[in-house]
């Protein structure tokens, strides 16, 4: 926390945020200005919400803290970063960047509020550093709908992939640089990211759909039919890295394309050794890279998907109930701020002292709830949970009579 204080003008502020941050490390089953504030004492959530929404502090200086931090503890010269979305069911209109669409979250077409998201993957272990909220057309169309939620009035429609690339730019912009890139099929589809990434020589592993063209000296070809014409022989037994049950092993082919821009450009195909399912991607280096290369960097995009489901489950990255822009990026900030915290122990526990035998090594979920035992757990009196219990009743109360007199307004 001493590494973010400065952006904090004030001593309330400063902490405050400590406290917030030690909720989203808690184990409240639940974790909103509501029960956070309660957890850590106060009489009632006015403060935490001033916190995220109208108290002077800039989330994007603290979320730059956030990436010189995990870069300082988890640099690796082999770290990939890893782009991809994530999606957070909603209910209503009004919360920033709503609207009925597709979130892998639930597998389906919800309404939701998706984010993309910019993971730094290393050896010692994985953080996200960087995040966009996507703000759909139906926003950046609609002035007044977006200055009501906090954003400004000139909004400009951005993809995911532009997302990616303004994140991407930013972390080498900052003076930091690593050698690959990975993301989905979102990301290796577009061509002005591929592009982008070749124009700062970052080289890429970006998945592909099966239908994506690509360029060789025979022409023009799907990807699926030029796996169709791989010989038995070039197909290569290679792990993408090790999952909780082992070593995830899958058949691995690369195809030399021709492409008329600098560089080795390549198509990497992965078969599932069990039911033969294929996986393509676009590759792209400044000088050819190995086959063992390209494999690891295809299997770092798994790590996105553990860095989301440790940030939800730990941090409580997805348990905002905020409605405008501002509360948001603080609040995904500070649990960014968080499971990074998290991230960092574990990495400082893995090299420091080893395992002992008959153990595995500390996980961030261990070390969440050994945090929370040994160091910030809280402990309240029944006259302050009896306070909050009659607060919550009176507020609810007022919320009650207020629906209904709108009710009655709008019938007359």
């Amino acid at each position: 926390m001493g590494r973010i204080a400065g952006r904090f003008a004030r001593v309330e502020p400063r902490r405050r945020v400590g406290d917030l941050v030690r909720g989203l490390l808690s184990d409240l089953p639940r974790k909103n200005c509501w029960s956070i504030a309660e957890w850590a004492g106060e009489a009632t959530p006015d403060g935490m919400q001033h916190l995220l929404g109208r108290a002077r502090w800039d989330a994007d200086q603290v979320r730059d803290d956030v990436r010189e931090y995990v870069l300082e503890h988890l640099r690796d010269e082999d770290a990939v970063l890893v782009v991809d979305e994530t999606g957070d069911v909603k209910k209503g209109i009004h919360t920033v960047g709503v609207q009925r669409q597709y979130t892998g979250t639930a597998g389906r077409i919800e309404n939701a509020q998706v984010a993309v998201y910019l993971v730094y993957a290393g050896s010692r272990g994985h953080a996200a550093v960087d995040r966009e909220l996507y703000i759909p057309r139906s926003w950046t169309s609609d002035p007044d709908r977006c200055r009501a939620a906090g954003l400004d009035e000139d909004t400009v429609f951005a993809t995911k992939p532009e997302l990616a690339a303004r994140m991407i730019v930013r972390f080498l912009d900052a003076g930091h640089r690593v050698g690959w890139v990975t993301g989905d099929e979102v990301y290796g589809g577009n061509p002005k990211l591929r592009s982008a990434l070749e124009e700062r020589r970052a080289g890429y592993v970006l998945a592909v759909a099966c239908s994506a063209e690509v360029p060789t000296t025979a022409g023009k070809f799907r990807a699926d039919a030029l796996a169709a014409k791989v010989p038995r022989r070039a197909w290569q037994k290679l792990s993408a890295g090790a999952g909780t049950k082992g070593h995830r092993f899958y058949d691995w082919a690369v195809i030399d394309l021709a492409e008329a821009r600098p560089g080795s450009h390549r198509l990497l195909i992965r078969r599932n050794r069990t039911t033969g399912e294929l996986a393509y991607y676009r590759c792209w280096s400044p000088t050819p890279a190995h086959l063992a290369t390209l494999v690891r960097v295809a299997g770092s995009r798994w790590r996105v998907e553990e860095t989301f489901q440790a940030g939800k489950g730990l941090a409580g990255l997805d348990e905002h109930q905020v409605r405008r822009y501002t509360s948001w990026s603080r609040w995904v900030t500070l649990a960014m701020l968080a499971h990074a915290f998290l991230a960092v122990v574990r990495a400082d526990e893995h090299a420091r002292h080893p395992t002992p035998d008959g153990l595995i090594p500390l996980t961030c979920n261990e070390i969440q709830r050994l945090f929370t035992t040994l160091v910030v757990q809280p402990v309240h009196d029944a006259a302050h949970r009896l306070a909050w219990s009659a607060w919550r009743r009176r507020h609810q109360a007022r919320a009650q009579t207020s629906h209904y007199h709108r009710q009655t307004a709008n019938q007359t």
